[in-house]
C-alpha cells in the first residue's frame, strides 16, 4: 500500500492530497496523472507497478481531492469542472515534494486526463526533466507543446474516437507542434481505442498495452538515471 502525504501546492485550493509510493534511496521520481475517475485504486495500481518495474519512487497526486467518478456522468462533470492550472501547480508541488525527500530527477506520465496534463507539465513546469504521455493533448489555452524544453514520448491509439482530445488528427497535431518546436520526442500510435492500457476498461489490449509500458520505461530510464 502506498502512504498517503499532503503536498504543498500554489493552486487556490491550498495543499494537494496523494499517495506516494517509495523507491530505493536517491531514486528518480515519476508522478503519476489519474484519468478523468480520480484517484482511484486503478491509477494507485499502475503507479505502483510503475515503481517497482523502473526502480522509480511514484507519486500520484488526487486532483479532485477526494472525489471519485463513479460513472462516466460524473466523472465527465469532474474533469469539466478542474482547473487545470492549478493541476499544474499540484504537478509542481509534487515534483518539489520529491526533490525535497532525496529524488534525483523527476518524470511524469498520465492517461487520458493525466496525458493532457503531462504535455502541459512539460511545458509549465521546471523541475520536470521528461514526460510520457497516454492518449490526451491539452487545449491551446493551458500550453503550446511548440515551446517544451525537456523529452517527451506518446502513445496514442488509432481508433480512439474522442475527438478534439485524443483522436488520431488530434495525435497527429501534437505531432507536428513537437516537430514545429524541435522537441525531442517519440510518437507511437497503436492499433487501439481510448484507455487502451486500462485493464478495467473495455478498450483494453493487452499487446498494445505491453508494448507502450515497455517503451516508457526504457524512455525514463533513458533520461532519468
Amino acid at each position: 500500500m502506498g502512504e498517503r502525504v499532503k503536498v504543498s501546492s500554489e493552486n487556490k485550493k491550498g495543499e494537494v492530497p496523494a499517495v506516494l509510493f517509495k523507491g530505493a534511496e536517491r531514486s528518480a521520481g515519476i508522478i503519476v496523472l489519474q484519468e478523468w475517475w480520480g484517484l482511484n485504486q486503478q491509477i494507485q495500481d499502475r503507479a505502483q507497478e510503475i515503481g517497482k518495474k523502473g526502480g522509480f519512487t511514484t507519486i500520484v497526486p488526487d486532483l479532485y481531492r477526494g472525489q471519485l467518478g463513479t460513472n462516466n456522468e460524473v466523472a465527465g462533470h469532474l474533469m469539466s469542472g478542474l482547473d487545470w492550472f492549478g493541476a499544474v501547480k499540484d504537478i509542481e508541488g509534487c515534483a518539489k515534494y520529491l526533490l525535497k525527500h532525496g529524488c534525483t530527477k523527476i518524470g511524469v506520465t498520465g492517461y487520458c486526463m493525466g496525458g493532457a496534463l503531462t504535455v502541459a507539465a512539460c511545458c509549465l513546469t521546471p523541475e520536470v526533466s521528461a514526460g510520457v504521455v497516454f492518449y490526451g493533448v491539452p487545449s491551446k489555452e493551458l500550453c503550446d507543446p511548440s515551446t517544451m524544453k525537456v523529452p517527451i514520448q506518446c502513445h496514442f491509439g488509432d481508433k480512439d474516437d474522442i475527438v478534439g482530445f485524443s483522436s488520431p488528427s488530434d495525435a497527429e497535431k501534437l505531432r507536428k507542434q513537437l516537430e514545429a518546436g524541435k522537441v525531442n520526442h517519440e510518437f507511437y500510435m497503436y492499433d487501439a481505442g481510448h484507455a487502451f492500457t486500462n485493464r478495467s476498461n473495455p478498450n483494453f489490449n493487452q499487446e498494445a498495452s505491453e508494448k507502450a509500458l515497455e517503451r516508457m520505461y526504457a524512455f525514463f530510464t533513458k533520461h532519468l538515471k
